[in-house]
């Protein structure tokens, strides 16, 4: 394995008696460099080509990472979930950042994101798109991640981690099934995000959830689904960095809820939790007590209730997925971007 390699794989903590955690300084650089390389060595990106991508997040500031490593251009279209030191970070790389402020009719942002994404396409006909939400490289590209978990600890039985373009969980899951078939995948969405069938609404917990339908999500992959609200993902952001030392962000603290609920109830399951995001863009926030007192939905938490179908609630629910399909436990929520 090369160096550049190397430095795309997370460090393996452990977290409890059969639980691990794989924390990534930013595992979205796993799909920005392998899709970009691949699109460098069949051509579709030529030496003016631009690049341009629709994100709220980390994939731009790995896309903006790896532009900058290939002398390449990159636009990125965003909304205000992409917080100002974020849009710094990016632009110091050399990203363009195309701002969407104001939100579709649902009060969601990713189908405004796309409608503008098509403009940006129309200014430079020399455009590559990396389409994170429909490649099927980026899923692809977790088989390195899963390899090494297989390497680190043997027979992994369940995988535990947050869904936002299933990439991460549907790529990891697949390769670490390779070596143990048996392996239980147990997805994380929020309450208000399409992806397993609830009706879309304004997610508070950003960084997992979506508002479109991912063409590369295969939902045949999960086992089970929890739907893990915001405040039970604040609380244990912090207490992972209290017990544990990991600095990381709710969309980490939503999926180690989810995961430590589960292993407690799986005793000599050895599981393993995706922890994607760091903290340094939630000091302001999650991070600040005063921030988290401000509204008690922050400081809420509470016990998953099992239920037998999507349920659209705002507390926290999991159901047995069962590897179906979509269409065989809810109706999909319209076309894919």
């Amino acid at each position: 394995m090369d160096a550049a390699t190397a430095d795309l794989l997370p460090h393996v903590v452990r977290l409890g008696p059969d639980l691990w955690g794989a924390s990534f300084k930013l595992m979205k650089m796993v799909p920005a460099h392998h899709i970009v390389n691949t699109a460098l060595e069949t051509g579709e990106i030529g030496p003016d080509t631009v690049v341009v991508e629709s994100t709220s997040g980390t994939y731009g500031l790995a896309l903006a990472v790896k532009a900058a490593l290939i002398g390449r251009r990159l636009v990125l279209v965003t909304d205000p979930a992409m917080d100002d030191r974020l849009c710094r970070r990016v632009a110091d790389l050399g990203a363009t950042v195309e701002m969407c402020r104001t939100p579709s009719a649902l009060g969601e942002y990713q189908t405004v994101r796309l409608a503008r994404l098509a403009k940006v396409r129309e200014r430079f006909p020399d455009h590559f798109w990396p389409r994170q939400y429909d490649n099927p490289l980026n899923p692809a590209s977790y088989s390195i991640v899963a390899e090494h978990l297989h390497r680190r600890l043997g027979a992994v039985d369940a995988l535990i981690g947050p869904v936002g373009s299933g990439g991460s969980m549907c790529g990891t899951a697949a390769g670490l099934r390779l070596h143990h078939p048996g392996l239980r995948a147990v997805g994380v969405d929020t309450p208000g995000s399409v992806l397993f069938g609830q009706p879309d609404q304004v997610r508070e917990l950003r960084g997992l959830g979506n508002s479109v339908l991912p063409g590369i999500l295969d939902h045949t992959s999960f086992d089970e689904v929890h739907w893990c609200p915001a405040g039970e993902a604040y609380r244990q952001t912090r207490r992972l960095h209290r017990a544990n030392g990991l600095f990381h962000g709710p969309t980490s603290g939503a999926a180690v809820a989810v995961a430590r609920w589960w292993s407690a109830r799986n005793p000599g399951v050895r599981a393993v939790v995706m922890l994607p995001d760091q903290g340094d863009r939630y000091l302001d926030t999650v991070y600040d007590d005063s921030w988290l007192d401000a509204d008690p939905v922050r400081r809420a938490d509470g016990e998953p209730r099992e239920v037998n179908r999507p349920a659209g609630e705002s507390s926290w629910t999991w159901m047995r997925w069962n590897r179906r399909r979509l269409s065989d436990v809810a109706a999909p929520p319209g076309p894919r971007p």
